[in-house]
């Protein structure tokens, strides 16, 4: 029994082992990537370790340091006003329908599964959020279509507040004269909190992510871009560039194309990486009784 023991928690941490390097490594070749000399690159392709150190993808960047800080901050702004406004209305649409006195609940819940499998489809979408809600060009156009709210989300919620609390600490809230907002603010959300920062950080990862609001609606607008949406259209420009060489020979620098592409992915990925470990505590538990169906 020990020798099996043994051989299961070897063959364990073989395992973990394994899918830590899988997920390591390709990062740390992005990054190496990115200070490795654009010749090199396409000479020999990409390595772990930068044999020829550079820096030219970072300057290249650095020549437009003020718009990418402007694109971060939109970015930021996006991702603040979104988040809050989906934590609310995810807790506003799950916290009804955890009870189970609730007029309608099945048909109300029916409806919330029913927008997962159906909906209208790219163009007619378009067309509502341009033509009717008139977010065409605006900071709206970036926070509310396609993220402000999921269904997903709202079962997550709903089930973690039917598993985790009980219907005792509830009644007993009422009982003391709690309404149902009390028993809301005072009760459900301080024990949700490692749901709320589960959902939170999945929010936040697709608004920081998100480039497609951009194409969609920021037709003249480039000022609203966010980092994904400029670091895009960076990585066009470069394009342009080398299919010119001639023009970017003309002022004595080339452009380092491979080299910039994984520097803008660098840049992007920083923030998540800074915040992910705030969020790290609360992750796995809030997505595994979140996931639970109750």
């Amino acid at each position: 029994m020990i020798n099996n023991s043994k051989s299961a928690k070897i063959i364990t941490y073989a395992i973990m082992i394994i899918l830590v390097a899988a997920c390591v490594i390709p990062f740390w070749l992005l990054i190496a990537s990115s200070f490795t000399d654009e010749n090199y690159i396409v000479q020999h392709g990409y390595s772990l370790l930068p044999k020829e150190f550079s820096l030219n993808a970072y300057r290249y960047l650095g020549t437009a340091a003020a718009s990418i800080g402007r694109a971060y901050l939109m970015s930021i702004l996006y991702a603040v006003i979104g988040v809050t406004a989906n934590l609310i209305l995810t807790v506003l649409f799950a916290y009804p329908l955890s009870r189970k006195d609730l007029p309608g609940r099945n048909g109300i819940a029916f409806f919330l599964f029913f927008t997962m499998l159906f909906n209208g489809g790219l163009v007619p979408t378009y067309m509502v959020y341009t033509n009717l809600l008139g977010l065409k060009d605006t900071i709206w156009g970036m926070i509310i279509p396609y993220l402000l709210m999921n269904p997903f989300y709202v079962i997550m919620m709903r089930t973690y507040i039917n598993t985790s609390i009980p219907e005792e600490v509830m009644e007993a809230s009422r009982v003391d004269g709690a309404t149902e907002t009390q028993t809301l603010v005072k009760i459900t959300l301080p024990m949700c909190k490692p749901i709320l920062a589960t959902i939170g950080l999945m929010v936040l990862i697709g608004y920081w992510n998100n480039w497609t609001n951009g194409i969609y609606f920021l037709q003249q607008r480039s000022d609203l871009f966010g980092i994904q949406n400029y670091l895009n259209a960076v990585i066009n420009q470069t394009v342009f560039l080398q299919n010119h060489a001639s023009s970017s020979m003309a002022v004595g620098f080339k452009v380092p194309t491979q080299g910039v592409r994984m520097a803008i992915a660098v840049i992007a990925v920083i923030p998540l990486l800074v915040l992910y470990p705030f969020f790290q505590k609360y992750f796995v538990k809030g997505i595994t009784l979140g996931s639970v169906k109750g």
